[in-house]
């Protein structure tokens, strides 16, 4: 109830505020906001650079670019990026399940650490949990593609994701946007409503923001257990901010963000498994949306933030110091039907509940021929984990679970790092960059073995588990140190074209897992992962005709961080973290965009992966030994085509406005989920379109639009179950995410 009060009463001020404080405003095209260049913070460097100016692989969007997309959540850029997924694994709702250039994870336990790094207004998230809630109020977001030790730490060997939410502005401003979406099918409907209110406080010295955001999803499947509704969800965020500029010199950022995420939880399907076994009890076909769980399960989710970032110009080489200051904490429960039949077989439930503090200063500024970016990091985090895996309902007379396990852990991590990063121009024209980080990192861990507890009820984060990890020969220690290095040249070797070459090393760190389900899973400490990247590419522009990016690179991973997903008898699924194999990645980037004329555009990318194990560490297969099988596998969520095109068009209504049409189609490749490839994730081929009208005033637009209108079928993971569970079950866990999308969308902008 309080939530809804206070989205009425915030709604209430803004629609009340628009007709005092209208502005004059122009309108842009969309054909002009797409040719827009955005300003990127990824060299760290104050008051950010050109994308197009920076020698990095990556895809920035501006607030303009997002709200054209109807960019709800990160996961609905993922089909719009070379060589990039930002998939939710869909175990539990907003888990990251991120892969960038081959290099991702495939797990829900939050003790392991991601492959690409995902940072809010400079903040670190600490763990792929609580990633892909809805986002609103965007300044831009930035995908980085490759290692990016240096300026961003351990944990982006993949790369890196920057959201960055819109600051408090001087000019008073209103924002308001309402959408309702369906399926077109026989399934509940989708609402949103969001609006921000800005502008001054106290004159040119205090700004301040109001943003609020509500989504109410009624469900977008159809249970073939009951009939009813399933994947509902209700997402509430408000996220107040203020701006202080003491001086011409200084300035002060605060934001605060509280965030709630209710609903069911996933809706998995069972179909013919890897190993070509169907479904015993139900199976349904993996391009199709059907599923019968008789467990609808829950996902709760609740989070808070305050980043406070403050910069000072100084006069020393002309630069400027910032300071960001974060504290997150997340927690969330959930529970899951992962059997995905009518029958109660393997129910489990789990709670995460982590804190996390950081702090980052850095110096940016120049010396002669030389742009210095050099800070200190620190980052501690807090995490406990609850796992209850409910198991064989179905064979006692009350449908209570005949076998339960109960387990999870705890764990404190702190790291400290230090970077400098130079870029020392030649001339007018060339540029050499060297770099390097060090970080050194710390885990101490409880580990409680859910094999261990049968029928013994506990709880970790209540304190009443006994742990058994650490025994006698570990003390539950991870302790480590990496240096990430980089080497990079870049130069224009003519107007509007850039090249670079570029040499760079991230690490992903080791640990420990907190879900040890048989007696064969170790609990840990697996090592780091090192990731070495030599890529060369060019960044071209033909001003108001072109524009083409387009880069080539190696990937050398060693000790490759892998979590080996296999079915299990006893406790239906075993996750077994280990350091499996070196790898070999070898990629292409295409991306760029031809302005046909003054309202016609053209845009689209193609990514190219091969990749292949140079070097097998532990027996990935499973088959009990590390033999041509194991190199002949493929690696997990590498696919081996990504490629998107699309258009957009302006059509010039005179005085009633300008009405856009755009359309885009994507497609990649299928690729595997499980190491031992019996895991599949189904190719995609996508349709996305939208239709458009702007008023002249450039204040009132309504679209229509449709996402993936060829109804294509994607799964969050491809998890393989036993072929016995107590009675025979074979088939599949494997959560869908949602088909077709068609929606209407007012948005007004004073």
């Amino acid at each position: 109830m309080l939530k809804k009060n206070i989205l009425s009463a915030s709604a209430l001020s803004i629609l009340v505020a628009m007709p005092a404080f209208a502005q004059e405003a122009q309108a842009q095209s969309s054909i002009d906001v797409l040719k827009d260049e955005v300003v990127v913070t990824a060299t760290k460097k104050a008051g950010g650079e050109n994308v197009q100016d920076v020698p990095i692989s990556m895809t920035a969007l501006g607030a303009d670019q997002l709200n054209a997309l109807q960019v709800r959540d990160i996961s609905g850029l993922s089909f719009k990026m070379p060589n990039v997924t930002l998939d939710d694994i869909g175990t539990a709702r907003g888990t990251a399940n991120f892969s960038i250039r081959g290099l991702g994870v495939n797990s829900s336990i939050p003790s392991i650490d991601p492959a690409v790094g995902v940072f809010v207004d400079g903040m670190y998230l600490g763990i792929n949990g609580g990633v892909i809630f809805d986002t609103f109020d965007l300044e831009s977001i930035e995908v980085l593609r490759g290692p990016q030790g240096v300026l961003f730490g351990k944990n982006v060997t993949g790369g890196a994701v920057l959201i960055n939410t819109a600051d408090p502005s001087y000019d008073f401003g209103v924002k308001a946007k309402v959408a309702v979406e369906s399926g077109l099918r026989d399934t509940g409907v989708n609402y949103y409503t969001m609006g921000s209110i800005t502008g001054p406080i106290m004159g040119d010295s205090v700004a301040g923001k109001l943003a609020v955001y509500y989504n109410n999803d009624e469900g977008w499947f159809k249970s073939g257990f009951d009939g009813s509704n399933v994947g509902k969800s209700d997402t509430f965020i408000i996220r107040p901010s203020l701006k202080f500029s003491p001086s011409d010199t200084s300035e002060i950022i605060l934001k605060f963000e509280h965030g709630e995420s209710n609903g069911d939880g996933p809706v998995g399907q069972s179909h013919t498994n890897g190993s070509g076994l169907d479904g015993q009890i139900v199976s349904f076909d993996r391009n199709s949306f059907g599923n019968s769980n008789n467990e609808r399960g829950l996902t709760d989710a609740e989070w808070n933030h305050a980043i406070v970032e403050a910069n000072f110009d100084v006069a020393f080489g002309n630069g400027t110091i910032t300071n960001i200051f974060a504290y997150r904490e997340f927690d969330q429960a959930g529970t899951s039907d992962i059997d995905s039949t009518p029958l109660s077989l393997f129910h489990a439930d789990f709670i995460t509940a982590q804190d996390q503090i950081s702090n980052e200063l850095r110096y940016s500024g120049t010396f002669g021929q030389m742009d210095v970016t050099t800070g200190l990091f620190y980052f501690n985090q807090n995490l406990a984990y609850d796992e209850v895996r409910n198991l064989l309902g179905v064979l006692t007379p009350t449908g209570a679970p005949a076998l339960t396990q109960h387990g999870g852990g705890e764990q404190d991590h702190e790291t400290i790092g230090a970077f400098a990063n130079v870029d020392f121009h030649l001339n007018d024209r060339a540029t050499v960059t060297a770099g390097v980080r060090y970080t050194d990192e710390s885990k101490d861990v409880l580990v409680t073995s859910l094999f261990r507890n049968l029928n013994a009820p506990c709880s970790v984060i209540g304190g009443t588990c006994t742990p058994d990890f650490p025994g006698p020969n570990d003390d539950g220690s991870f302790n480590s140190s990496n240096w990430s290095p980089s080497l990079g040249i870049n130069g224009e070797i003519s107007d509007n074209t850039m090249v670079y070459a570029s040499w760079k090393r991230a690490f992903r760190a080791g640990g420990y897992n907190f879900r040890v389900t048989s007696p064969a899973t170790s609990p840990g400490p697996f090592g780091d992962e090192r990731v070495d990247t030599i890529e060369i590419g060019i960044k071209k522009d033909w001003p108001g005709l072109a524009r083409l990016n387009a880069s080539v690179f190696k990937t050398n991973i060693r000790d490759m961080q892998r979590e080996l997903n296999l079915p299990s008898t006893g406790s239906g699924v075993v996750q077994d973290i280990r350091n499996t194999a070196n790898a070999e990645i070898l990629g292409l980037e295409i991306d760029g965009q031809l302005i046909v004329s003054d309202n016609f555009l053209i845009d689209g990318s193609v990514g190219l992966l091969d990749g292949d194990y140079t070097e097998i560490l532990f027996d990935i297969s499973s088959d009990g030994i590390i033999n041509d099988v194991d190199f002949a596998l493929d690696i997990p969520r590498l696919a081996s085509v990504t490629a998107n095109i699309g258009f957009i068009y302006d059509y010039d209504l005179g005085d009633f406005g300008t009405l856009t049409t755009r359309a885009n189609y994507s497609h990649r490749g299928e690729s595997t989920y499980t190491d031992n490839n019996l895991g599949i994730l189904n190719a995609a081929d996508r349709i996305d379109a939208s239709l458009a009208l702007t008023m002249n005033d450039g204040k009132t637009r309504l679209s229509f639009y449709g996402k993936n209108l060829t109804n294509n079928v994607q799964h969050g993971n491809d998890t393989q179950l036993p072929a016995v569970l107590g009675i025979p079950l074979g088939g599949t866990f494997a959560p869908l995410s949602k088909g077709r999308v068609v929606g209407l969308e007012l948005q007004i902008d004073y």
